[in-house]
């Protein structure tokens, strides 16, 4: 077994083992002791170094293209998300590339533990190869420029409503002093790896089970 696929099962079967009661949703480093959080980032880090893909914006976009599932992270948005209001719980997690029209979204279920209520946020977004410090070509990493907002309700005690589905568009918030980034630091089949201009990590596998009703508009 070579080095790349060792670590790469220690780090899936970890991510695995943590999830097994989080119905699919991510999980962030601020729900684990530290020291399982640094076992993380220490498996995290050796994957990237043997990373099969280190010019993914240049020789492997056709593995960036589709559905992706987060499975950890330490962003701070992904946080937030943790904690909602009203009893509400955060689902799975996707972000879903277009890689020919430069173009992702983002979309976190949301539902209540008592099936009061389900619905689910969608932040879309566009992007472009950015250069990194002395390189002539786009590498790994991206600019990226948030657009809408979308709030939505799918269903009340069960009822599906379509009224609601979204309630709320919003234009999406985008920092005033600086373009967010993001570079790509492991990428295969499977498994993909970035980390935000400010250290965030995030961590998703290939999925082909996003909910119909998540379009790209």
């Amino acid at each position: 077994m070579n080095n790349q696929l060792s670590i790469k099962e220690k780090l899936q079967a970890t991510l695995e083992k943590i999830q097994t009661k989080s119905d699919g949703s991510p999980i962030t480093d601020l729900q684990l002791d530290k020291t399982l959080a640094a076992e993380i980032e220490q498996l995290t880090t050796e994957l990237e170094s043997v990373n099969p893909n280190s010019h993914p914006l240049l020789y492997a976009t056709s593995l960036l293209a589709g559905t992706w599932q987060l499975q950890y992270s330490t962003a701070r948005e992904i946080r937030s998300l943790v904690s909602l209001p009203l009893g509400l719980k955060l689902g799975k997690v996707y972000q879903v590339i277009d890689v020919a029209n430069k173009f992702f979204f983002n979309l976190a279920q949301v539902k209540h533990p008592l099936g009061i209520v389900s619905g689910y946020v969608k932040v879309t977004a566009s992007f472009e190869p950015a250069k990194e410090d002395f390189e002539l070509l786009a590498n790994k990493r991206i600019n990226v420029y948030f657009d809408k907002r979308y709030l939505s309700i799918e269903k009340i005690v069960g009822i599906n409503t379509p009224q609601l589905n979204p309630f709320k568009v919003v234009p999406a918030n985008n920092p005033t002093s600086r373009t967010p980034t993001l570079d790509i630091t492991y990428l295969d089949e499977t498994l993909r790896i970035g980390r935000g201009g400010d250290g965030s990590l995030f961590i998703l596998r290939k999925s082909d089970d996003l909910p119909e009703f998540t379009s790209s508009t």
